[in-house]
């Protein structure tokens, strides 16, 4: 986290926050503290626009494209106000196996029918996608809305989609008419292997695919996400958002339009070789000492999947065992949809899904890089006793 510079930052604001009022330009200086438009102020969606149409290569026109950007208390709630807006109980949308909680938990509350595809080391399968669209609207008696991916280092398995895969699943879902909601969360928090273009820099005309972006990972305390949306589907969503928040925090604007103009990109790449040590710190402990099994090798992001080769629960085994000899991490499961339908491995059939209990995230974002490898060693020895 760049408190340093955010630390600059609200000096910077402050300071000439107080010189607009001393010198008498009160309006100025109150529209800081002030309400603003729901979907955010127009300093701070330019900035967005700019980065996006040059590191990501969306089509945003210089002039106007900030006009298709929106802001939401983090990308979550983009998220919910997408669901909530599109989703009627029984609605079919299509997820990797396993995926993201923070959008299955949603999509089950609002009564959606949760269909996912199967994944491997380089993320969701797309020949699978097109394999359950007509299963699922065989047995639903609809066809799916939504297509939900996380294309970078995804959460939880940490994959990311090459881009002969991303060009697929565009060609998909325009083909089948569905919305694919991209969740780039993790973005800017790459640390090897080339930067591949987001699946939204070929939607030419803004029409197919939800682009969902935030500081969470690079700025975390602004805790603010910023989309790009196909034009109903974005105002539905600043509909839905006004109805939850009315508008985002003016300051917190501010803070970030100054962070992603002059400061980002100085800041990220220490971030990132931090983040590069702790997951080779991570690698190793799990290569050295876990049993048999598979796992993940992340290019970025935050996360590394482990499979035990020999069934066992996981959670079962958190509370057990991890917990007592201070160790924490995320059962797999919890990244399975409460309940939904799964395409079987041959792309045959839709099936109950069924949780792999014999999974974990691991997480390395946080711990310095001699506790991730403690900490991991010592889940490994643990591990094996356990499972022999």
């Amino acid at each position: 986290m760049p408190i340093e510079t955010l630390s600059d930052i609200l000096v910077e604001i402050s300071e000439e926050n107080k010189r607009d009022y001393d010198e008498g330009r009160y309006g100025k200086a109150i529209s800081l503290w002030n309400y603003g438009p729901t979907g955010g102020q127009e300093f701070c969606l330019r900035v967005l626009a700019d980065r996006m149409r040059r590191i990501d290569g969306l089509y945003l026109d210089e002039e106007s494209g900030w006009k298709d950007v929106v802001l939401t208390a983090g990308s979550q709630q983009a998220l919910y106000a997408i669901l909530d807006t599109m989703i009627d109980p029984g609605d079919v949308i299509l997820t990797p196996s396993p995926a993201y909680l923070g959008f299955l938990a949603p999509a089950f509350k609002m009564g959606a029918e949760i269909v996912t595809i199967p994944t491997d080391l380089d993320g969701i399968i797309p020949e699978f996608v097109e394999k359950a669209i007509p299963l699922a609207e065989k047995k639903f008696g609809k066809k799916p809305e939504i297509l939900y991916v996380v294309p970078d280092s995804d959460n939880p398995k940490g994959t990311t989609l090459p881009w002969a895969r991303r060009k697929a699943l565009f060609d998909i879902s325009e083909k089948y008419d569905l919305l694919l909601i991209e969740d780039q969360a993790y973005k800017e928090i790459q640390f090897k292997g080339e930067s591949i273009k987001p699946i939204k820099s070929l939607d030419k005309e803004n029409n197919r695919v939800a682009y969902l972006r935030t500081t969470s990972k690079e700025a975390a305390v602004l805790r603010m996400g910023y989309s790009v949306l196909p034009k109903g589907l974005k105002d539905e969503v600043l509909k839905d958002k006004g109805y939850l928040d009315l508008c985002s925090p003016t300051i917190l604007q501010k803070i970030m339009a100054i962070y992603y103009e002059k400061y980002i990109d100085k800041v990220l790449p220490e971030c990132l070789r931090t983040y590069q040590k702790n997951s080779e710190a991570m690698l190793k402990g799990i290569e050295e000492t876990f049993p048999a099994g598979k796992h993940t090798k992340p290019n970025g992001g935050f996360f590394v999947w482990y499979e035990s080769e020999k069934l066992f629960n996981s959670k079962q085994f958190l509370i057990d065992v991890a917990i007592p000899n201070d160790i924490m991490f995320v059962p797999g499961a919890a990244f399975y949809p409460i309940k939904g339908w799964a395409l079987e491995e041959d792309g045959s059939k839709l099936v109950s899904s069924q949780a792999k209990t014999n999974s974990m995230r691991l997480g390395y974002s946080y711990n310095k890089e001699d506790e991730i490898y403690e900490g991991i060693t010592r889940l490994g020895k643990l591990l094996t006793n356990e499972l022999g």
